[in-house]
């Protein structure tokens, strides 16, 4: 008999969703109180829980986590009241959905077929940076349209796609599109003052962390509202721009660069 498997995915109204991994590490979070212990506890690296965490707010309307700073055991973080909210939630529903992927799995004798087409049908993305939002605009061409999201704390986001692509997907006003930003595609640039650019997309923040390597350097920026932003730039150009965890920078990129995606 083929086993039925499955995984839990959490929405709300906005559409946004939840893998497992991501509430795996919330839970050792909760169970170690620290980023760094909860990301030994899940066998990944503290970069990757970082990554985790950051898709897991940028795709959420509120905050999960909540740092301290000080005290007598000396800081350390643990989930917002919201952050709790999803892990109780799941939580509970978990084993409700373990019975159910039981119960199913004995009345169904095969699902090869269907197994073989979710395979093929699955979208995954290798964009570092992915963001919910809502269409606030739309402004038709000949053959390009031009699309405005707005994040939930108002950030703008401009893409360009095609008339064809605006019509296949439907694309309205109001409704919740899903923002994929290659890292690669991002351009900073030092000071809190936006430069004059032909980018749609300007973006304003702070240098959150800084991930080093001998020829590229990630650069996640802290766009405020829980929301951040990564970008792939040289080292020289690091370097050069003298960037460091807490200075201000602009990141911008074209609306060329962004692909949109229906949650």
């Amino acid at each position: 008999m083929t086993k039925l498997k499955g995984e839990i995915w959490l929405g709300d109204d906005s559409s946004s969703r939840l893998m497992l991994d991501q509430i795996g590490l919330l839970q050792a979070i909760v169970d170690t109180g620290s980023i760094s212990a909860a990301a030994k506890q899940a066998g990944i690296s503290y970069k990757t829980a970082w990554e985790r965490l950051e898709k897991l707010n940028n795709l959420s309307p509120s905050p999960v986590l909540a740092r301290s700073a000080g005290g007598s055991r000396g800081g350390g973080t643990n989930l917002t009241e919201y952050g709790h909210k999803i892990l109780n939630g799941f939580n509970e529903i978990q084993s409700e959905h373990n019975k159910f992927l039981e119960d199913m799995g004995k009345s169904v004798s095969s699902i090869g077929d269907l197994s073989g087409f979710m395979k093929t049908a699955r979208v995954n993305s290798s964009a570092r940076n992915q963001f919910l939002g809502t269409i606030s605009d739309i402004s038709s061409g000949a053959v390009n349209t031009e699309v405005t999201m707005d994040l939930e704390d108002g950030l703008p986001i401009v893409a360009t796609v095609t008339e064809q692509s605006c019509q296949d997907m439907d694309l309205q006003t109001g409704k919740a599109v899903i923002a994929l930003v290659k890292a690669s595609a991002i351009t900073l640039s030092a000071g809190s003052t936006p430069p004059l650019v032909s980018a749609r997309n300007l973006l304003a923040g702070k240098v959150a962390r800084l991930h080093k390597g001998s020829v590229n350097t990630e650069v996640v920026v802290n766009l405020g509202e829980h929301k951040t932003l990564s970008a792939i730039i040289t080292s020289k150009s690091m370097e050069r721009l003298h960037l460091e965890e807490g200075v201000d920078v602009c990141a911008f990129f074209k609306a060329s660069s962004v692909i949109l995606m229906l949650p």
